[in-house]
């Protein structure tokens, strides 16, 4: 690998030069590519692991060993094209990001293009990639596979090159769409899942120290809207419920005229104060669903901090520069509908608000990604969002490493993860052709809402009893250093939530107005979930019924009076989980 006897006057030589400085998992990645030398390479790295740098020195050894004579990078979005040109010249390779037709001028080694520009003119780039060897780099290649008009261009552009690197920070999608240039091998159940030539995952960055923890600040409260029946509703985010009123109660909550947003802003905004105390630039940053939503979220935190956000609404040039910009100021706020959940790389952001009701696991692992990246050692990123069992779900999964599945499981849909997102696709688009005029007299209308500091979870564990905004055990979480190991940050939790413990017990139980058990204890589950545990215990109760002999009522009235709460409909999950091992117990020692 010595490349001393290399011409200096190539421009790869210098990065190739810089070889040693690459992380662990780079070189590996590097080493297994010129060790096998293949056409199609599938690199799958946790967002904020560095594949640029990794696909950039990769680009420069093949152009150094002329394998390649040009290169074509793909990219999600506008700005992210550019952001590709920036680091390329870093590099000493010249990418022209403007390129729209034509021969391309002396100067460049090669172009940065968007799968949306490859779509519009597929032969453009196959009549270039014939014309030279090619090394086609497809970041984020999952995008391949959003529309059929994309993967099929990027098939028709992209086939005759010479070599082609795939990558990814989140190799799954919620459809079926085969991604191209991309391997899929059938696993013992018949399902066929992408197969990656190298990965690094969450989990072994954040051991190698190239990630930040994240702790992620959940928030509770009690939601009011009108459906668009007509009725009105009121729920408890976090509690047991129905599909529709899950997704209508995280509307309401996200609505910028109720109490939960400006609270939910206020903390995040104190949480990003004590960060800066140890990381002095710190930017946050509100994922919003839309662009009206986005104005009115930059609205309250100016009313909220004093302080102006910065405001990225759409995938333009002036987009482009407002991103840019932030990076390189030390501005405490940006707010941005969608485009900042990918790829785009602000490395100062430690603080996110995930204010969009969009809740497929790639897009929260790609929103998540935004606040990962690790300057230095010691920073934590976090994360504020609803108690919401799925987007719970997700965040306690941070380290599972998922491959794209292209067949749907057989058996029934409970053992796939995407159906349920299939089926609310369709039932979606059923609603809105059968929706007749009588039904829409009313639009559903979030009345109002207010925030309920919920719960940590961290390291996919849980931690905190619930508090209120603006309380001083709120606080005690809000006030954790923005410096720390990961194992500190777990010490720390464990701390604050049994100093938090010992304060409940000395107030008098009358003052307590909220559920004051710890996390564990309270699991957030689906309405269905519930009802299973409810199933569970009956079933526990009447096998013990014959056991004991003793009544059914008498055995549930037993089991409230030894582990309290209410009657076994208006439990909550914890609360039937207590009993089922309770009535465990019984039956046990009567054997």
């Amino acid at each position: 690998m010595n490349n001393q006897h290399l011409s200096p006057a190539f421009p790869g030589r210098a990065p190739w030069g810089t070889a040693n400085k690459l992380r662990a998992w780079q070189q590996g990645a590097m080493d297994k590519y010129i060790e096998t030398q293949p056409r199609d390479f599938l690199a799958v790295a946790t967002p904020g692991a560095g594949k640029t740098t990794f696909a950039l020195t990769l680009a420069s050894w093949l152009l150094h060993h002329h394998v390649v004579q040009q290169v074509t990078v793909v990219a999600p979005t506008e700005h992210l094209k550019k952001q590709w040109a920036e680091a390329a010249a870093r590099l000493g390779i010249k990418l022209d990001p403007e390129y729209s037709a034509g021969p391309l001028s002396r100067e460049y080694h090669g172009v940065a293009v968007t799968y949306a520009g490859v779509g519009v003119r597929p032969m453009l780039h196959r009549n270039r990639v014939e014309q030279r060897k090619t090394l086609v780099i497809l970041d984020e290649i999952h995008h391949a596979g959003d529309s059929r008009s994309w993967g099929e261009a990027c098939q028709e552009a992209f086939e005759p090159a010479t070599r082609r690197l795939a990558l990814t920070g989140t190799p799954f999608r919620s459809d079926t769409n085969p991604i191209p240039f991309v391997t899929y091998e059938e696993g013992n159940d018949g399902i066929r899942r992408s197969s990656a030539d190298y990965t690094y995952g969450y989990g072994n960055a954040l051991a190698d120290g190239v990630v930040r923890p994240v702790i992620f600040m959940s928030y509770s409260g009690n939601m009011r809207w009108r459906t668009k029946a007509g009725d009105e509703i009121a729920a408890r985010l976090g509690e047991p419920m129905t599909k529709d009123a899950v997704s209508q109660a995280w509307r309401t909550a996200l609505d910028p005229r109720g109490e939960w947003m400006p609270n939910v802003l206020r903390a995040a905004d104190q949480r990003l104060t004590e960060v800066r105390k140890s990381i002095p630039d710190a930017g946050a940053l509100v994922i919003a669903s839309d662009q009206e939503q986005a104005r009115a979220y930059a609205k309250l935190i100016r009313e909220i901090t004093g302080h102006k956000a910065t405001l990225v609404l759409s995938d333009d040039t002036g987009a482009s520069k407002r991103i840019d910009d932030f990076s390189h100021s030390d501005d405490r706020w940006m707010v941005a509908v969608r485009m900042v959940s990918e790829g785009v790389d602000v490395p100062r952001l430690a603080v996110g608000v995930y204010a969009t009701t969009i809740s497929t696991p790639l897009f929260f692992a790609q929103a998540v990604g935004r606040f990962v990246r690790s300057r230095r050692r010691g920073e934590t990123a976090s994360v504020f969002l609803p108690t919401v069992p799925m987007l719970l779900g997700f965040a306690n999964e941070m380290e599972v490493e998922r491959d794209h599945v292209l067949d749907k499981p057989k058996k029934d849909s409970e053992d796939d993860p995407y159906a349920e997102s299939e089926k609310e696709m369709d039932e979606a688009n059923k609603e809105q052709d059968e929706d007749t005029g009588e039904q829409e007299q009313f639009s559903f209308e979030a009345l109002e809402s207010d925030a309920v500091f919920d719960r940590v979870l961290y390291n996919s564990a849980e931690f905190g009893m619930q508090a209120h905004a603006g309380s001083e055990e709120e606080q005690d979480y809000l006030g954790i250093p923005g410096l720390l190991e990961p194992d500190q940050v777990q010490m720390l939790l464990q701390k604050r939530q049994a100093r938090q413990i010992a304060h409940s017990k000395k107030r008098p139980a009358e003052e307590a107005d909220l559920l004051e058990l710890p996390a564990e204890r309270r699991p957030v589950v689906t309405h269905k979930e519930l009802l299973e545990l409810r199933k569970q215990l009956n079933t526990l109760v009447s096998a013990y019924v014959h056991q004991s002999g003793k009544p059914h009522g008498v055995i549930h009235n037993e089991l409230r009076r030894v582990c309290g709460g209410p009657p076994s409909a208006e439990a909550t999950a914890g609360q039937i989980r207590e009993r089922i091992k309770k009535v465990q117990e019984w039956a046990t020692r009567m054997r």
